[in-house]
This record gives structure tokens, C-alpha cells and sequence, in this order.
């Protein structure tokens, strides 16, 4: 499958696997939230309905397309897709996909690169990312920041898909 133009995963992973604890973040980091923000900033961000549900309202200055199989899910300011082609039409190119676990799946075929937040320090949650595959996905860049003010240590990776 040949990747889309400039589709990007930006997924936070806590170091056993964990990315979400009921419809939420398990933590608090804000330094992962402005760089969430930078890297999602002017384009599209494709995302389940749950996710878009736990989101604090539309995100500014992004557009938010929204994968559902639910027939007559509507939300004012969401543009809906029913499919993985419709959600990516929809996008255009240098567009995020920002999660849950089955739309990061059912993109990750799709992607070119991935904006990683590795938390270093387990977290309890119900909703699990495995590891990426490294036949698939090579590291090309990290920023690595101490744990501070109660905040554990986590890392900036950006991966990028290997022959991409």
C-alpha cells in the first residue's frame, strides 16, 4: 500500500503500551499538549467519534475529520467520513491522525511518518498501541526531556516509514 502524501500518526505512549484510560489522556504533560498543537496546527486531524467526543471542543485552526461507522452521527464543525478512502479525500495531504487505537490501525498503512510522545513510566488505562515495527518504521529524530514538577520523562520521536 503506497502511503498517503504527508499523513502523519501523533500518538503519546506511555512505556507499557498505554495511550488512553477511559476516553482520556492517563496524564497530564504540557509540554506533549504544545507540541501536539505545533504539530497539528493548519491542516486536517483524522480521528474516531470518540475521540472527537473527548476532545474539549473544536481545536482551533485545525479542521477535524471524523471516522464513524455510526449511520447518523453528526457534530456542528466536524466533517464525517465513512470509510478510511472518504476520511482521506476528506484530509488532503498534511494531515494528523490523532487516535483511537482502531483508527491509528486502520491509518498506520496509510502513514508516512509518526509523531511519537514516549512517556517513560507505565500508566494504568484501558486502551493499548503496541510498539511500532522497526522493518517498518525507522527513528530519524529525538528530544529527550527530564522528568520534572511531577511530570514524568518523555521523548519527542519522530519515526518515518523505512523505503518511504
Amino acid at each position: 500500500m503506497t502511503p498517503a502524501p504527508d499523513l502523519t500518526l501523533v500518538v503519546a505512549r506511555a512505556d507499557n503500551g498505554v495511550i488512553g484510560k477511559d476516553g482520556r489522556l492517563p496524564w497530564h504533560l504540557p509540554a506533549d499538549l504544545k507540541h501536539f498543537r505545533r504539530v497539528t496546527m493548519g491542516g486536517a486531524m483524522i480521528m474516531g467519534r470518540k475521540t472527537f467526543d473527548s476532545l474539549p471542543g473544536l481545536l482551533p485552526g485545525r479542521r477535524h475529520v471524523v471516522l464513524t461507522r455510526a449511520a447518523r452521527w453528526r457534530a456542528e464543525g466536524a466533517e464525517v467520513a465513512r470509510s478510511v478512502e472518504e476520511a482521506l479525500g476528506l484530509a488532503g495531504e498534511g494531515a494528523s491522525v490523532i487516535g483511537g487505537a482502531e483508527i491509528f490501525r486502520l491509518l498506520e498503512p496509510h502513514a508516512d511518518a509518526v509523531e511519537l510522545t514516549e512517556i517513560h513510566a507505565p500508566f494504568e488505562g484501558d486502551t493499548l498501541l503496541p510498539p511500532f515495527d522497526p522493518s517498518t518504521w525507522r527513528e530519524v529524530s529525538r528530544e529527550d526531556h527530564p522528568a520534572e514538577n511531577g511530570h514524568p520523562a518523555f521523548s519527542f520521536v519522530r519515526l518515518e516509514r523505512v523505503g518511504g
